[in-house]
């Protein structure tokens, strides 16, 4: 039997689909293309904005257009938002909701009929088969539907899931509704994880999650017990942490990465909006003050002279509800200020049911465009300003195996883009350069 993969979204999606297909490939089934013709096709789906869902319910029908013989199993965030209008999609067999991913094994898509799984209720314990290996987990939605997941990338750097879901509910995000609450991995399955993918040959790991540092909420663990327990890994040579709330990077965190560990001196933190008028209309847990504080005190503490710069990776939202063109300016002027590396920028998307939707002064979206155009110049020289801020520091680059009209490229502890020409005996190796 042949199973096809489509993962459409974030690197959680990637990670969980990467596990799914080594269960399936363990369980004997063939893993081809999507492109090829398939028994089953498994598609992750997002709904980060409307023009997501367009595109899943494409890529779905596409698939059918493929093989109107074959079963294809729907999962992910627009599954969960919208089962009904994903079950109507045709060629679409089963859809699995974001408390039932853990279901997504062999044993269930490869039977002949794919009958829908039976209500997930009570409190005992459910077999569920993940990647290959067998645990039993409770009730859904109290930790049962997440499981450790990583995907890698190059065989130089995986991905590993640590987290999903989240408490926050900002007022115009749908992450709590469509991932749902926040619950972990316990860290001793976060270390086996990682000693796996350690197996592989891989030597920089990325955690990931939704709402990464609010690790530990159902387990009773804290992030920073996983960094620690993670940093201890043999193999693993460096550490990288995805994205995490202002609030959530403590000082007593960094404070512990500059003591000496694997974790560098990278960070991804949301910001969604440089003004404390829209932070607080939103329901951000934050203000400007607070983000500047403590992007100046991780570079207090991570930065020596003539070494590297701290990388910092910030999501600004351009047209948020709200956000006048005083507002925007008064923005613009706060980033210069922080100057991060880079500004990942995207356009609000009202989404239907959250408050942001029915509030108003809603951004026209011509404006928007606009803002966005601003914002990703302001990023482009930034990013230029960085790279420059950086030139003569020696610092160590991982190189990936793609050979590309005859150079290599690779990424520096603080996340700096390196070409070079290609050298197969450097691939996966750390090699100390001069920036």
């Amino acid at each position: 039997m042949k199973i096809a993969f489509v993962t459409l979204g974030c690197k959680l999606n990637f990670a969980e689909t990467a596990t799914y297909e080594r269960g399936f490939r363990n369980a004997g089934l063939e893993v081809v293309p999507w492109r090829e013709k398939a028994d089953i096709y498994l598609v992750n789906t997002c709904t980060v904005t409307e023009t997501a869902n367009k595109k899943s319910r494409g890529e779905i029908r596409k698939l059918h257009r493929i093989n109107p013989d074959a079963k294809i199993i729907v999962t992910g965030c627009y599954a969960q938002m919208k089962p009904e209008e994903v079950r109507a999609i045709d060629g679409v067999s089963r859809v699995f909701l974001a408390t039932e991913k853990a279901l997504v094994v062999p044993e269930t898509l490869a039977s002949a009929s794919l009958t829908p799984a039976p209500p997930i209720a009570g409190d005992g314990p459910l077999p569920l088969s993940v990647g290959g290996q067998v645990r039993h987990a409770r009730t859904a939605g109290s930790g049962a539907d997440i499981f450790p997941a990583y995907s890698t990338a190059e065989r130089t750097r995986a991905f590993l899931k640590v987290q999903d879901g989240c408490d926050n509910f900002c007022k115009y995000c749908t992450v709590p509704y469509a991932r749902g609450r926040s619950r972990s991995i316990p860290v001793c399955e976060a270390v086996k994880a990682a000693e796996n993918i350690a197996a592989e040959g891989v030597k920089e790991v990325v955690i990931t999650g939704i709402n990464t540092g609010d690790f530990g909420k159902n387990t009773g663990e804290s992030f920073l017990g996983l960094l620690k327990a993670l940093d201890a890994v043999e193999g693993i040579e460096r550490w990288r942490i995805s994205s995490i709330e202002p609030n959530l990077i403590t000082e007593e965190i960094i404070d512990w990465i500059a003591s000496g560990t694997k974790f560098q001196p990278h960070f991804h933190i949301p910001l969604q909006q440089g003004t404390n008028e829209v932070l607080s209309r939103m329901g951000r847990r934050y203000t400007t003050e607070f983000f500047e504080n403590r992007i100046n005190f991780i570079r207090q503490r991570l930065e020596t002279p003539g070494g590297p710069k701290v990388f910092f990776g910030i999501d600004v939202m351009a047209g948020l509800p709200g956000e006048t063109d005083e507002l925007f300016e008064k923005e613009l002027q706060f980033l210069e200020r922080i100057h991060p590396a880079f500004i990942h920028v995207f356009p609000y998307s009202r989404r239907p049911g959250t408050p942001a939707a029915s509030m108003p002064d809603q951004v026209d979206e011509k404006v928007k465009a606009e803002r966005v155009a601003r914002l990703e110049a302001m990023c482009e020289n930034l990013h230029t300003r960085f790279v420059e801020e950086n030139r003569g520091v020696h610092e160590k680059v991982l190189f990936e195996s793609r050979d590309r009209n005859g150079n290599m490229s690779g990424y520096t502890g603080n996340y700096i883009r390196i070409s070079r020409p290609y050298d197969k005996a450097l691939v996966g190796r750390l090699t100390e350069i001069i920036i």
